[in-house]
C-alpha cells in the first residue's frame, strides 16, 4: 500500500512541476497575434529560473527600409532607466557617501526645500515637471544637461505640486536630480559610474549611456517609429527633432537613456538575486513601498514599481516611453520568472501586449 501511495505522490509532485512550466506556446501565440496586427516591432524575452524559455523578435529595425529586427538588437529603455539610477544611489550609500533622509539641498542648489533623496528616489518629492520648463523656454536647436536643468528650474521656479511625502506623483525630475547628487557625492561622472561599476562589472556589453552620435554608429540599434495616420506608415521619430526631447534633452542623465538588450536586462535581473553590487539588505529598499505621511502606502520603492499580493507572489516592474519606443521588465520575485519586452512602434496596444503575457507567466 506504502509503494502505491509513494508512486501516487510523486506522480502528483511530477504534475505539480509540469503544471508550473511556462506556455511558451501560448506566448508566441500571443505575441504573433499583436506582430501580424503591425502593433509590435520588438524583442520578446521570458525566464524560468534564469534559463531563457523564449526569445524572439518580431518587426524591423528600421521600417522604410525593411531590415529585420534580431534578438540581439540595443533599443532605449527610456525610464526602465531609473532602476539603474536608484542603484548607483544605493551604490552610494552603502558606501556612506550619502542617506536617503538626506536632504537634496545638502548637495545640491534648487529653489525648493524639505525634499529628501528618499523622496526623489519614491516619486513623493512633489518636485514639478523640468521637462515643461525646457520645452517652453529652452533653445531646441542646443542640447541640453542636468546642469541646463537645474539652471532652468531656479531661473523659472515653477511650484512645488505637493509638499514632500504627502503624495506619489511620478517625477522625471527627481531623477536628474538623483543622478547629479551622486555625481557631487561620488566626484564621478554618473555615466562613467554606470558604466564601470555597473554594466562591465555585470558583463553587459551592449548597454550603455550613448549620445545620439554613438547611438547612430551602432548597426544594430531599434530605431524607434511612430505611426503617422495620413501617412499610414511609421516613420522614424527622430524625424520630428522639435517635438522629439530625446533630441533636445540628449545629454540629460538619470531618468532615462540607457540602452541595451533583452539579454544584457536578463543579466540585470540574474544580479538583483546575488549580492555583486550591493547586500541583500540594502536591495530589500528597492522593493518595499514608501509609507506617505498620512500613513497611507505608495507601491513604488527604488526604481521600482511593486505589486504586492499576486498569487505569483511579489512583482517588481518599470516600464519605459519614449517617442518610438515602449519598454518593460516584469520580474515575478515569487517565482523567479522574468519577462522582458523591447519595442520600436510604440503603440496604444502595448498595455494589451503586456497584459496579456503577464497572466501566462504569472500561472
Amino acid at each position: 500500500m506504502r509503494k502505491y501511495l509513494l508512486i501516487f505522490t510523486l506522480a502528483l509532485g511530477v504534475l505539480g512541476v509540469q503544471a508550473q512550466k511556462i506556455d511558451t506556446k501560448q506566448v508566441d501565440a500571443v505575441v504573433h497575434s499583436f506582430a501580424e496586427k503591425d502593433v509590435f516591432s520588438g524583442v520578446v524575452l521570458v525566464a524560468d529560473k534564469g534559463k531563457i524559455r523564449y526569445e524572439k523578435a518580431y518587426g524591423y529595425r528600421e521600417f522604410a527600409q525593411k531590415i529585420p529586427l534580431q534578438k540581439t538588437d540595443i533599443f532605449e529603455l527610456a525610464s526602465v532607466s531609473k532602476e539603474f539610477t536608484a542603484m548607483v544611489i544605493m551604490m552610494l550609500k552603502e558606501k556612506r557617501m550619502l542617506q536617503y533622509d538626506d536632504l537634496v539641498e545638502k548637495y545640491l542648489d534648487i529653489p525648493y526645500k524639505g525634499i529628501t533623496i528618499r523622496n526623489l528616489l519614491t516619486h513623493t518629492s512633489g518636485l514639478p515637471d523640468y521637462q515643461g520648463i525646457m520645452d517652453q523656454y529652452w533653445d531646441k536647436s542646443k542640447i541640453a544637461g542636468n546642469p541646463d536643468i537645474l539652471a532652468y528650474l531656479n531661473k523659472y521656479a515653477p511650484p512645488k505640486l505637493f509638499e514632500p511625502g504627502t503624495k506619489y506623483t511620478y517625477s522625471n525630475t527627481g531623477y536628474v536630480l538623483l543622478a547629479s547628487i551622486a555625481e557631487k557625492v561620488s566626484g564621478r561622472d554618473f555615466i562613467e559610474f554606470c558604466t564601470t561599476e555597473i554594466f562591465h562589472k555585470l558583463g553587459m556589453k551592449n548597454t550603455a549611456i550613448r549620445t545620439l552620435e554613438e547611438k547612430a554608429a551602432v548597426t544594430n540599434f531599434a530605431i524607434g517609429h511612430i505611426y503617422v495616420k495620413e501617412k499610414n506608415e511609421y516613420v522614424r521619430a527622430d524625424s520630428f527633432p522639435s517635438s522629439n526631447y530625446t533630441i533636445w534633452l540628449g545629454n540629460r542623465k538619470g531618468p532615462g537613456r540607457i540602452s541595451s538588450t533583452v539579454e544584457d536586462l536578463l543579466k540585470w535581473d540574474r544580479a538583483l538575486y546575488t549580492e555583486q553590487l550591493i547586500t541583500r539588505q540594502t536591495l530589500q529598499d528597492a522593493f518595499a513601498p514608501m509609507v506617505l505621511k498620512d500613513g497611507q502606502i505608495s507601491n513604488y520603492g527604488f526604481g521600482w514599481e511593486i505589486i504586492p499580493n499576486e498569487p505569483a507572489g511579489k512583482i517588481v516592474w518599470h516600464n519605459g516611453d519614449n517617442p518610438g519606443y515602449k519598454t518593460q521588465i516584469m520580474r515575478y520575485l515569487g517565482k523567479d520568472r522574468t519577462l522582458v519586452i523591447l519595442c520600436n512602434n510604440a503603440s496604444a496596444e502595448f498595455t494589451e501586449l503586456v497584459k496579456q503575457l503577464r497572466s501566462i507567466i504569472s500561472k
